[in-house]
C-alpha cells in the first residue's frame, strides 16, 4: 500500500477541513446546547453541494467517485469540528453505497442523484430493533408479499436522521420459515410513504444535533420494485454494508480524539503551574506522546481498511480492527485530554466535555467493541480451518 495520498484525496481532505473550520466549528457548541434543525440541515445542504454525500458513488449517479480512503479522510476532518454532522454524512453515504452495490439500474437512477445532491436531506439505515441490535438476524419486522406490493410492519430503533431522512433502506423478514438470517430482504422506502411514522427524538448523552429516532412501519405498502437485490438475500447486504460503515465510524472517532488532543496540547503550552507551562511536566508529556501514537496507529488501520475496500478485496476483518481500535483509543484520548486540562476540561466553556460525550457512542454504534472482537476472532480462526 502506498501511504502517500493522491492529489484528489488531499484536495478532498483539505476541502473538508476548511469547511469544518469555517462552517461547523463556530456552531458546534450551539447545536449541542439546543439543536437547531434548520441550521443543521443548512450545513448538510452545503456539504451536498460540495459532493460529500456521494464520496464513493459513481459520477453517472451524481457522486464524485473519490473512493473509501477519501471518505475516511473527509469524515475525520468533519468530526474534528462537529461529530453530529459527521455521523449524518457517514450514514447518508452508507445508504447510497447500499443502493449502488445491490440496486438495479432504475433504482440507482431514481435514488442516488437525490442522495448525492441534497434533494434527499439525508438517508436512514433501518436495521436495528429492540431485540435485534448486536444480533440483527433476530429482527421481527416483516414484509409480506401482496400482489405487486409488499406490506411492511415493525419498528426500528436508534435510527440516525430519523426526523429528516427522506429515504430509508429497510430490512425485514420475508420468509419466516427460513433459518435465522436467511429469510431477510432489503427495501428502499421513502419517508413520505403512508405507514411510515417517526417516533420521538431520543435525548442522548452526545451528538445531540443528529436526531436519533424509532421508525415505525404500520401496514406500510411499497411496490415490489422497492426490493433491493434478491428476495431473502438481504442479510448479507446488511453485513457487507456494516463493514463499510465501520470505516466511517472509526474515522469519526479518530477525528474527535484528535480534536480533543489538539485542544489539550495548546492548553498545556499556555497554562502555567509552579511557575512553568504544564507542557514542561513529564507526566503530561508522556500522556501526549502515548495518545498521539495510538491515534496515528488508528489512522493507519483505517487507511488499510479503506484501501483494501477500494481494491475490491475482503475487508471485513480490517474494518472491524480499525473500528475497534479507533473507537477505544479515541475514548481514552478524550478522557485523558480532559484530565490534562484539570478542572477547566470539565467546564462547558471548553469543548473537552462535549468531545468526551460525543466520542462515547463510537464504541457502541455500527457494532459494539465487543462485537468487533467476536468478528475479528471468527475471521482469524476461519483463516486456519
Amino acid at each position: 500500500m502506498n501511504l502517500s495520498l493522491s492529489e484528489e484525496q488531499v484536495m478532498i481532505q483539505d476541502m473538508a477541513k476548511k469547511f469544518a473550520e469555517s462552517e461547523l466549528a463556530p456552531v458546534a457548541s450551539q447545536l449541542d446546547e439546543s439543536p437547531d434543525e434548520s441550521l443543521f440541515l443548512s450545513n448538510l445542504a452545503k456539504l451536498s453541494e460540495l459532493g460529500f454525500m456521494g464520496l464513493n458513488i459513481k459520477a453517472e449517479y451524481g457522486g464524485v467517485e473519490a473512493g473509501s480512503v477519501a471518505f475516511s479522510l473527509a469524515i475525520t476532518e468533519l468530526a474534528k469540528a462537529c461529530a453530529s454532522t459527521a455521523v449524518t454524512t457517514s450514514v447518508t453515504n452508507m445508504v447510497a453505497e447500499v443502493i449502488q452495490a445491490v440496486g438495479n439500474e432504475d433504482q440507482k437512477q431514481q435514488y442516488l442523484p437525490k442522495l448525492c445532491d441534497g434533494q434527499y436531506r439525508a438517508g436512514g439505515f433501518c436495521l436495528t430493533e429492540n431485540s435485534a441490535g448486536s444480533d440483527p438476524a433476530g429482527m421481527k419486522t416483516v414484509a409480506v408479499r401482496e400482489g405487486d406490493d409488499y406490506i411492511i410492519n415493525g419498528s426500528k430503533l436508534y435510527i440516525t436522521s430519523g426526523t429528516f431522512a427522506d429515504v430509508f433502506v429497510v430490512w425485514a423478514v420475508t420468509d419466516p420459515s427460513a433459518k435465522k438470517g436467511k429469510g431477510i430482504s432489503c427495501f428502499i422506502v421513502e419517508a413520505s410513504t403512508p405507514g411510515v411514522n417517526i417516533g420521538k427524538t431520543e435525548d442522548k448523552m452526545g451528538q445531540k444535533a443528529s436526531p436519533t429516532n424509532e421508525v415505525h412501519f404500520e401496514n406500510c405498502r411499497v411496490p415490489a420494485s422497492s426490493l433491493l437485490g434478491q428476495e431473502n438475500k438481504g442479510f448479507g447486504v446488511a453485513v457487507g454494508e456494516l463493514a463499510g460503515g465501520r470505516i466511517g465510524i472509526g474515522s469519526l472517532a479518530l477525528g474527535i480524539g484528535l480534536a480533543a488532543m489538539d485542544y489539550a496540547r495548546e492548553y498545556l503550552i499556555e497554562r502555567k503551574q509552579f511557575d512553568q507551562p504544564l507542557a514542561n511536566f513529564q507526566g503530561l508529556q508522556w500522556k501526549l506522546a502515548e495518545r498521539y501514537t495510538e491515534l496515528e496507529a488508528a489512522r493507519l488501520l483505517l487507511m488499510q481498511a479503506a484501501y483494501t475496500k477500494e481494491q475490491g478485496l475482503a475487508f471485513g476483518k480490517q474494518a472491524s480492527m480499525a473500528k475497534l481500535f479507533a473507537a477505544e483509543k479515541a475514548n481514552i484520548a478524550c478522557y485523558d485530554a480532559l484530565q490534562m486540562m484539570g478542572g477547566a476540561g470539565y467546564i462547558k466553556e471548553y469543548p473537552l466535555e462535549r468531545f468526551a460525550r460525543d466520542v462515547r457512542v463510537t464504541s457502541i454504534y455500527e457494532g459494539t467493541s465487543e462485537i468487533q472482537k467476536v468478528i475479528i476472532a471468527r475471521e482469524l480462526l476461519n483463516e486456519v480451518k
